[in-house]
């Protein structure tokens, strides 16, 4: 396993949360705050290991609320490391996070995807919690687009035997407390249905049940968890006006949601300046009420 301080993402933390170079006890705080491991296996399908990043604090008792992060990509494509400075922020402030690979489109069908989400999420409380003070009652799942469908999938389909998979960790929930999800693909675009048709196995006429499965609001009920969605209103990729719609079936359901609207952002917004800082304040926001 690979031990790493992060001494390298503090140049990038200082300029993207918007805090001056000069503000030594900032530095001298954030230096001493988190730790990344990296490259940590957190399941196994046949001879395929699956890896992870973790940050996590370095400082206080524990146990700590816990968010495992999923990149996008169009299930084809993206890397682990997508979301790597939200988790580190959230680290300096008490999170345990986990950056996720996961099968893509390339190698294995839906639902591979998800089980490797549940996988990870099982892994954060079987090993997290053991090795890292992660708070096995307080998990929250993160992802942008791909990795956003993702996120709200793994939030909705809590107790699905054919998302749970056999990569690792039986016998320990794969249920999440809260999800945050940016510019998330809620449901399938027809403008990529040869991209999607990659990811579910073929067009929605040759498996329209798998299609029926994928969607994250197939599985929605009154017990799923809190739910934040992040949306550019500009989004030509994942229209904004279907996470819109997402959020008003949850309110329907009495499921506590919020939508962070962003006007005139496109697809991927929210990983540059200046949208970095403020999102990720609106997610530790949105954390701090539902996992502290």
């Amino acid at each position: 396993m690979k031990h790493v301080f992060l001494f390298s993402m503090l140049a990038v933390a200082v300029t993207c949360l918007g805090v001056s170079a000069s503000r030594a006890d900032f530095l001298d705080d954030l230096e001493n705050a988190a730790y990344m491991e990296a490259g940590i296996v957190y399941g196994k399908v046949g001879e395929r290991e699956l890896k992870l990043d973790l940050y996590h604090p370095s400082r206080g008792e524990g146990p700590f609320p816990a968010v495992v992060f999923v990149h996008g990509g169009g299930w084809r494509a993206g890397h682990r490391g997508h979301f790597s400075r939200q988790a580190m922020y959230l680290a300096t402030r008490g999170y345990v996070s986990a950056c996720i690979e996961y099968r893509l489109s390339g190698e294995a069908t839906f639902p591979a995807q998800i089980q490797d989400v549940k996988c990870a999420i099982r892994w954060m409380r079987a090993k997290g919690s053991k090795n890292f003070k992660a708070d096995t009652a307080r998990i929250a799942v993160s992802g942008g687009s791909a990795g956003g469908h993702l996120a709200l999938l793994a939030g909705t389909s809590a107790g699905v035997a054919e998302f749970e998979g056999t990569g690792g960790w039986p016998g320990y929930s794969s249920r999440v407390s809260c999800v945050a999800a940016f510019n998330p693909a809620s449901e399938f675009p027809e403008e990529y249905s040869v991209v999607v048709a990659a990811f579910l196995g073929g067009s929605k006429e040759e498996v329209p049940e798998t299609y029926r499965m994928a969607t994250p609001a197939t599985w929605l009920d009154k017990s799923d968890p809190p739910m934040l969605l992040l949306h550019g209103t500009d989004d030509q990729a994942l229209p904004y006006s279907r996470s819109v719609e997402f959020v008003g079936k949850l309110k329907a359901l009495g499921i506590a949601s919020e939508l962070y609207s962003a006007p005139g952002k496109g697809h991927t917004w929210y990983s540059f300046p200046p949208d970095f800082a403020p999102t990720t304040r609106a997610i530790e926001q949105f954390f701090e009420k539902y996992l502290k």
